[in-house]
């Protein structure tokens, strides 16, 4: 069965965007190169990629950029070859090479995914989608990159769902950001 993984800077206080749907504060400091390298081993186009329709249209308006490809090219190519998926009842075609676009509800497409042979599918942003398949059950791992700022307010990306988690590894940053990853507690 293909395990679902969610991937998301973080605030301290807990926020992927503060209350003016800004998520900028998890590019300061994205110029390290530490965090560079891993971010890079990150995005190798392993693993299959969930977005909701903004998040998908702020990754493919950057990923197939020629700036992209300079700034960050070992990612640029993992995002633009790895299968994409993308939610949107508002879409009409997804552009963006290997995009897939889904119509119907996240969770019992999720689900069907699962049971389904391919790569294991990482959710990217896209923190209603999160919501919706968190409360469903269907997340088996999250990814934090905690940043070191506090926001005050803004949006959690498991809105309205509750679920226990393990810690499974963690990373320590030079320039103060943490990298924890947890799996769904049995």
């Amino acid at each position: 069965m293909r395990k679902v993984s969610v991937f998301n800077n973080v605030s301290i206080d807990g926020y992927y965007t503060d209350a003016d749907n800004d998520y900028g504060f998890a590019h300061e400091g994205a110029d390290d190169p530490e965090l560079q390298k891993f971010t890079a081993a990150n995005a190798k186009g392993e693993n299959a990629l969930v977005f909701g329709r903004l998040t998908y249209e702020l990754m493919a308006a950057w990923w197939p950029s020629k700036d992209a490809a300079r700034a960050m090219p070992e990612v640029a190519k993992g995002m633009n070859a790895a299968p994409k998926y993308v939610f949107s009842l508002t879409l009409s075609k997804a552009d963006w090479a290997n995009t897939t676009l889904l119509k119907s509800d996240p969770a019992k497409e999720i689900a069907r995914l699962k049971k389904t042979a391919g790569p294991d599918l990482t959710i990217l942003g896209s923190g209603s989608i999160v919501a919706q398949l968190a409360k469903a059950g269907l997340v088996d791992e999250v990814q934090l990159m905690v940043c070191p700022v506090v926001l005050g307010a803004g949006k959690s990306q498991f809105a309205g769902a509750r679920a226990r988690w393990t810690l499974a590894r963690s990373r320590t940053f030079g320039n103060g950001r943490v990298f924890l990853a947890y799996e769904l507690a049995a």
